[in-house]
């Protein structure tokens, strides 16, 4: 596939071409392709890394005002972790644009977590480097903040201590978490999960696990009664 589909897939169109090349240049590559002048996309990788980290703390302090400085931080580890990072290049799609050498290539390179993990965050300093910070940040805005706001990252919050504290003060109320509904194949099962407050239905959540999902539904528990 070539890097204009590329662009064309992200509504991005580069300035310095071989800047978006670069990013996608694995270093086996460039071991295999010593005669030409070309370089591996490890030092935009760095500089990706520290832009995404900056890009991702910035809209947690913004958007999440009730969090203290330690959630924060293990929010932002598990956006910026590799699991994660794999996830939102499969999902552009960056493993079919990657330059891999044949031995790499012949290894299962694509699908290197390690690989597509680095590739993020190279296209993430290219993308610097050819149209500065606000750039990054609405691409961010388009491929990585929906999934914060959906709670893709919930595991990662103790949503459920939260909602205790938040409540605790009134000695009267009561919180129980029920699985209301189970959806899917046994391989693949969602179950929804509502949590109760004084009787009542206070937030649900969806979870590949119950314990996914009881945090998915005290997160928006605690969303509505920050309203």
């Amino acid at each position: 596939m070539s890097f204009s589909q590329l662009e064309k897939k992200l509504d991005i169109v580069f300035n310095d071409k071989n800047l978006l090349k670069q990013a996608f240049t694995h270093s086996s590559y460039v071991n295999e392709h010593r005669d030409k002048n070309i370089s591996d996309n490890e030092r935009l990788e760095f500089l990706g890394d520290a832009v995404l980290e900056l890009g991702v703390s910035q809209y947690l302090y913004k958007q999440k005002e009730r969090l203290a400085e330690g959630d924060l931080t293990k929010l932002r580890a598990s956006i910026v972790c590799e699991p994660s990072l794999v996830e939102f290049s499969l999902q552009l799609d960056f493993g079919d644009f990657l330059l891999l050498g044949h031995g790499e290539e012949q290894s299962g390179g694509r699908k290197r977590p390690a690989i597509l993990a680095d590739v993020f965050e190279a296209f993430l300093g290219a993308l610097y480097l050819d149209q500065g910070y606000d750039a990054v940040i609405q691409f961010l805005k388009q491929y990585v903040y929906p999934k914060i706001t959906t709670g893709a990252f919930s595991h990662a919050m103790d949503y459920k201590s939260r909602l205790q504290e938040h409540i605790q003060e009134n000695r009267n109320h009561s919180i129980e978490y029920v699985i209301a509904n189970e959806k899917g194949p046994s391989h693949d099962k969602q179950f929804v999960a509502q949590v109760i407050i004084n009787g009542n239905v206070a937030g649900e959540g969806e979870g590949h696990t119950k314990k996914e999902a009881e945090q998915r539904a005290a997160k928006h528990a605690l969303d509505t009664l920050d309203d």
